[in-house]
């Protein structure tokens, strides 16, 4: 009969080998007694970090290339970055950009296990996108969500990400101010952005910036410096703006946008042709600006232009560029009626029109 002292050797070498469930590096320091003495603040800081680390993830993104010769297949890492886990369904939220140009994608957890990523959803002009996950109810803790429209500037701030690839850092700040624009992929403006002067350096993008009670405000998307380095100005996309596109994501795979059912010219040939504003080119056939009575541009045999009209304004507010028309239709639902500002041969008028679901 082996004798209790050996029987609990021969466990503890079992419980050391592959496979055991033995607690994570990751998920230990996690579990380190709170030091004596600290600042409230301090003490803020770890509970935080604490509670939010679990639902933070790690991002990688590879594409699949076929060799020109035979049937190989490598992937070719494209990028990485961090996400955050949105329900317990298994959504990830990230950023855009962290995966863009994928097929393959990996989400990886604290403790290091990874599961495949599949891409739900995305919205450039944002810069979010989702994906899914099969992991353990266990591992699938959202993260809790306030509202960004409640932020003041001084407000203290804190980032969980991976950068450079390493596993959960903290960063902290304040709010350095509200309301800021930054350019999106798809050449729009992502408007009412959190700035911070929390550190935010490559591979954090995707990740959660939080407030001291551990509630999701903002993604963090991107940063200003040399090189593409942290220089002390941090950019979120606020949580108001998350909560509105990642249910549309999951649910239809894109975001619903309404619009007026033109097609317009880019905004370096209203400037050739000295005129602000946006320019009609054509009309989506039967939809909302053809309705209204909008005409598209018309030229003559020869090519040469003899009209069109100019979009000015909409519900009063001045449009000078394609950013204030995306600006001023942004978060608008098909069906809403709006008023058009337009000029047609140096003549201002305004019409009523009901906008459409775009494609």
């Amino acid at each position: 009969m082996r004798k209790p002292w050996a029987l609990c050797i021969v466990m503890a070498v079992f419980a050391c080998g592959p496979g055991s469930d033995t607690t994570p590096a990751q998920e230990r320091r996690l579990e380190r007694p709170i030091p004596h003495g600290l600042l409230e603040t301090e003490k803020n800081t770890i509970e935080v970090f604490r509670r939010a680390a679990p639902s933070v993830v790690f991002v990688t993104n590879s594409r699949q290339v076929r060799h020109f010769r035979g049937l190989n297949v490598t992937e070719i890492p494209q990028g990485s970055g961090s996400g955050f886990l949105w329900d317990e369904r298994g959504h990830v939220v990230t950023n855009y950009h962290v995966i863009r140009g994928g097929d393959v994608f990996a989400v990886t957890f604290g403790d290091g296990v990874s599961y495949d990523g599949r891409v739900v959803g995305f919205d450039a002009n944002k810069d979010i996108a989702v994906l899914h996950i099969r992991a353990p109810d266990r591992k699938l803790v959202p993260l809790q969500r306030a509202d960004s429209g409640e932020l003041v500037v001084g407000q203290k701030v804190l980032a969980i990400g991976n950068p450079f690839g390493l596993d959960h850092t903290l960063t902290t700040g304040v709010i350095s101010a509200v309301g800021r624009e930054i350019p999106s992929l798809a050449g729009t403006v992502i408007e009412d952005v959190i700035q911070t002067d929390a550190s935010i350096n490559p591979g954090n993008s995707g990740g959660p910036l939080l407030d001291s009670s551990g509630r999701l405000i903002g993604i963090n998307t991107s940063i200003v410096g040399p090189a593409g380095q942290s220089a002390g100005i941090g950019f979120a996309v606020p949580s108001s703006t998350v909560a509105r596109i990642v249910p549309q994501l999951i649910r239809f795979g894109k975001v619903r946008r309404a619009g007026l059912g033109v097609r317009i010219l880019p905004d370096y040939v209203a400037e050739r042709w000295g005129v602000e504003g946006v320019i009609v080119r054509d009309l989506s056939p039967g939809g909302a600006a053809q309705r209204a009575g909008l005409q598209p541009l018309r030229v003559d045999r020869w090519g040469g232009v003899t009209s069109f009209d100019l979009i000015v304004g909409i519900d009063g507010e001045p449009v000078g560029s394609y950013g204030d028309l995306y600006r001023a239709l942004d978060g608008r639902k098909a069906g809403e009626s709006i008023k058009v500002h337009f000029d047609r041969r140096g003549r201002r008028d305004t019409i009523d029109l009901l906008l459409q679901e775009l494609d």
